[in-house]
């Protein structure tokens, strides 16, 4: 199965860097899953987890930044690198200990688009100002 990312990139338009959600942000619903597994529930609640995190997409390409998410509705943002201000990282203690975070988009205009529990949040701000470099030259 090809990924939404991959479907919707337009002529010379290259992936740079891909992030997922983090495992980590579904830990609540893994161990009771764990708890609940010898009744059935659990093995269905960590599933449920499992393709929360699968189906989240991220992406950074030489032209925009694309993020999906959603099982069986979807939801989607696109922004031109051009167009966006800032990236802020959002660590907490857990986030920091096993990498993971939340960022938040800043575009022109005061568009601010969250985008929690990502895997290495820190790497995603540094491969977005390595394409808004190369993007500006």
């Amino acid at each position: 199965m090809a990924s939404y990312i991959d479907g919707i990139l337009v002529d010379g338009e290259q992936v740079i860097h891909r992030a997922r959600r983090s495992m980590w942000s579904k830990s609540g619903l893994i161990l009771l899953g764990i708890l609940l597994a010898p009744l059935g529930i659990g093995l269905i609640m960590i599933l449920w987890a499992w393709l929360v995190c699968r189906a989240t997409e991220l992406a950074i390409t030489n032209k925009r930044i694309i993020s999906k998410s959603g099982i069986v509705s979807r939801a989607t943002m696109e922004m031109r690198l051009d167009k966006i201000e800032s990236i802020a990282v959002d660590q907490g203690l857990w986030g920091r200990m096993l990498n993971f975070g939340s960022i938040t988009i800043a575009g022109t205009g005061g568009d601010r688009t969250p985008i929690e529990s990502i895997t290495e949040p820190l790497e995603f701000q540094k491969y977005f100002m390595t394409a808004t470099d190369v993007e500006r030259k």
